[in-house]
Formats: structure tokens, sequence, C-alpha cells
């Protein structure tokens, strides 16, 4: 039988990225449920009984589904409209998470998972992370799906992650593409053609991943990208700061050529 204690080392940068979007999808889930049917910004016309009687009972069963499928809860039933996008989001991921967890585990050979929420049944999944290691197959297909998931919900929620520029030069593609993601404390190489030597990264085989420097790298990537630790940890400190503060982005000229690439990174 395989050791699942010591995971080899090719696999630990898919763990580590396993770690990073499902912590972001964590975060982010509930606050679709948030989103489902946010309020009124101003006056709407009224309409006639017929028809609000009739949103009223769509509501109604929207936000019954919901709750069946997904323990979700619809905060208020009023007058706003259920965004039917955000229930489409809500409705993907739950499926995704629901079969991601199933497949790790019929791969494992564990027992069929209980029934639980999104959340618990990410977090169980973080919790065979050991398992899942000694099946570099597997560790990837998890991580891929996490991914998917976390971006579909960041792209719902119509976030973009603060970016700010990292002097220096990347280690393996020698361009000024290095950024500091303050949400994910990690500094990614923004460029879409870099690729790196490590044949278990994402970007060997996914032109929207960029590789990523998790705060233990930081010292050896700024020996190697000639730029600083303490100015690194500075950039990251910035996602308590105002977005229009100076110091979010004082040298970077393009402003919004890290904005754009970082699409298809953000969780």
């Amino acid at each position: 039988m395989a050791d699942r204690t010591s995971p080899a080392p090719s696999v630990e940068p898919v763990l580590r990225d396993i770690a990073l979007w499902t912590a972001s999808l964590v975060r982010q889930f509930p606050e679709l449920a948030e989103e489902l049917a946010p309020g009124r910004r101003g006056p709407a016309p009224a309409p006639s009984p017929a028809a609000r009687d009739e949103q009223i009972r769509e509501e109604r069963r929207e936000a019954l589904l919901l709750q069946q499928r997904h323990g979700l809860a619809v905060p208020g039933h009023g007058a706003a409209p259920i965004r039917l996008h955000v229930s489409d989001a809500i409705r993907d991921i739950t499926d995704g998470v629901v079969e991601l967890e199933e497949a790790v585990c019929a791969r494992l050979a564990l027992p069929r998972p209980p029934r639980a929420g999104v959340v618990d049944r990410l977090r169980r999944v973080v919790g065979l992370l050991d398992a899942i290691a000694a099946e570099p197959d597997l560790a990837r297909h998890v991580r891929d799906e996490i991914r998917r998931m976390a971006r579909r919900c960041a792209r719902t929620l119509g976030d973009s992650e603060t970016v700010v520029r990292v002097s220096g030069r990347c280690p393996w593609c020698d361009s000024v593409s290095l950024r500091a993601f303050p949400d994910r404390r990690a500094v990614l190489c923004v460029n879409p053609a870099c690729v790196c030597v490590d044949e278990a990264c994402g970007c060997q085989d996914d032109p929207a991943y960029r590789h990523l420097w998790p705060e233990p790298e930081w010292a050896e990537l700024a020996a190697a990208a000639g730029s600083r630790t303490d100015e690194i940890r500075a950039a990251m400190d910035t996602a308590a700061a105002p977005t229009t503060a100076p110091a979010a982005a004082p040298t970077d000229a393009p402003a919004a050529a890290p904005t754009d690439d970082s699409e298809e990174t953000s969780c």
C-alpha cells in the first residue's frame, strides 16, 4: 500500500493550490445566497395584482428548491426578483462539489460521504489531502475543479482582486510581470507565456494558470527576482487599505494590464 503520510514533492504545489482555492470558495460561496434576492435601490413600478401574485409564487418555488437542494435560504421574500444567474451559479457549484467529493471518496475506496452543505463538503475534501497526495492525477483533478468553481463564484459576485506590482523579474520568464495578490497572500507571474519547469504546476497544461509563490517562498523569490521580501510583504498589506490609496500602486503605469491578466487567476 502506498504511503499516504508524505506526499511527493511534485504534488505539493497542487495541494497548496487546492488549499488556496478551497479557502476562497469557502469564504465566498455563502455570499451568493445574499446576492440571490438583493434589496431594491429605489421605488419600482407597482405590478398588477395578478403579476405580483405570480411573482411571489415563483419566488417561493425558487426559494423552496434552493432550500431543499442546497440548504440555502433566500434572505427575505420581497418584491425583488431572484437573480437567475446567481441561482445558476449556486446550482453549478453545489452539484460540482457534491460530485467532486463523491468521486474523491470512490477513488480512495472510502464510503460514500453523508449529505452536507457545500462548505462542510469542501472542508471534508481538504481533510483528505494526505490521502489525495498519493494520487497525483486525482490531486490535479481536485485542484482544477475547485479552481473552476471558485472562479465562477468570484465572477458571479463581481469581485475583482487587488493587484500590486512587485519589482524585479520573474525567475522563469525574465519579464517584469510579478504581481502581489493580497487576498491570497501570494505572488504570481501574470505573463501568459510564462511556464515553469515544475511538471506538477498548473501553468504546464492550463493557459489560464499562473505560476504562484506562497508566503513561505517569498524570500527565495526575492533573491531570484532581484526584489526584496519586505517589499512583497508591504504589497500584501495594501489589501487592508482603500483601493484609491496612493500606496496601492505608486509606479504601476499600465494599471489596467495587471487587472486584465488577473481575471484568469482571481479567486
